[in-house]
Parts: C-alpha cells; structure tokens; sequence
C-alpha cells in the first residue's frame, strides 16, 4: 500500500494513489494467475499517445452512472456508487460482485465537468471480471455510460496505458479538467505471486463527445 496522495481538487484532497485503487485483483485470489496464466490484455505503447476526441460539447448535471456500455470489446454492465476508504482512498468495488464496476461517488458524475472515474476488477477465482478486457480498448472507441436522469454521455477514447501501480499518475486520473472526461481504471500487467496483486494498472482516458 502507497501513502495517501498529497494533491488536492476543488479543496478535497486526491485519492490516495494506487493502493485503493487497485486492490482491484481483490487481493487478487486469482487462480489464474496462481497457474503462471500469462494476465490480462495489455495496451500497445501507441495506444498511450493522447488523441483528442474532438468537440466535447456541453456538460451536463450531475446525475448517478447506473450502467456502462465498451461496445468494442463488448462490455455492458452495471455501475454502483463507491465511497471513499477511511484513510480517503478512492472505494473498490465489491469483490463478490466482480461484474460489476463502481463509480467514485465523491467526484464529477459521468458527464458533468471533471473526470468521473469508473474502476472495475480485472479477474477473480472464478475467471474474467468486468473490466478484464479494458487493454484491449483503443484510441476512438466508444464508451456509454446510462444516468439515473435517463440520459446518457458518450464518450470517445483518446489514450489506453498501462502504469505501473507504484507510479499510479492520481493528478492524471483525478486532477481538474476543463470539460467532461472519464477515466476507466483496473488491474493488469503480470501477477506477483509474493504479493497475490497485479503489478500494474491498465487506465483509459475518455472524452464527452455527445449525450443523449
């Protein structure tokens, strides 16, 4: 586990950095992986290179994310609300509920100015968790997240990497943007069996393209 995070937004501090954020292996009990499994898919470099989405149009209110839809790797699932940790790191999704993702309540909603920031696990014992295949998501795709006020903001994937856990970028992720953006979080790289966790995180960074 890393220290909290000392950057702040909008006077609230930042998540602590990718501690919280990732147990998303769920202390990763993963079979697989226990087995030499090879991990999940991983980005290619290029797909780190930022490529802007284009005209984001107006923000939207804030509104509850219930569900989330990556068309291009065929992922549809739906979304609860995470609070923070007691120490303030950013909440997990429940690991008995591995095909569903969580939003980080404390921050913008999908749409709103900001990055919302939707986190799901990569894997559990019983094999692929909702966001197992989010390296295999690319610059362009598109991403559709259902509100509870009935609407629905569209995304466009401008940037897939994958970081390292110990060098967890929380300003990238959680730091101000000047429009609507979503960050898409989980586990990947390779398992470390010393530590029953992925050694890496695999993010998306997603622009509001439209809303209907």
């Amino acid at each position: 586990m890393t220290g909290p995070d000392s950057g702040t937004r909008g006077g609230r501090r930042l998540p602590a950095a990718a501690a919280a954020v990732l147990l998303l292996a769920g202390l990763a009990l993963i079979v697989q992986a226990l087995r030499g499994h090879p991990g999940p898919p991983g980005p290619p470099a290029w797909a780190a290179s930022p490529r802007p989405a284009g005209h984001p149009g107006p923000v939207l209110g804030r509104s509850e994310p219930t569900r989330i839809a990556l068309p291009s790797i065929g992922v549809r699932a739906a979304v609860t609300p995470l609070s923070p940790n007691p120490d303030g790191s950013a909440g997990t999704p429940p690991i008995d509920r591995p095909r569903i993702a969580g939003w980080h309540a404390p921050g913008p909603s999908p749409g709103e100015q900001g990055p919302a920031v939707i986190l799901g696990h990569v894997d559990d014992r019983n094999g692929p968790a909702v966001f197992y295949d989010l390296g295999r998501l690319r610059p362009d795709d598109t991403v559709e997240v259902t509100r509870r006020d009935g609407r629905t903001a569209v995304f466009t994937v401008e940037a897939v990497e994958k970081v390292p856990k110990s060098r967890f970028p929380s300003q990238k992720v959680y730091g101000p943007t000047r429009h609507a953006t979503l960050r898409l979080v989980t586990c990947g790289g390779t398992f470390d069996k010393a530590t029953h966790s992925y050694r890496d995180n695999i993010i998306t960074y997603a622009s509001k393209t439209s809303a209907h």
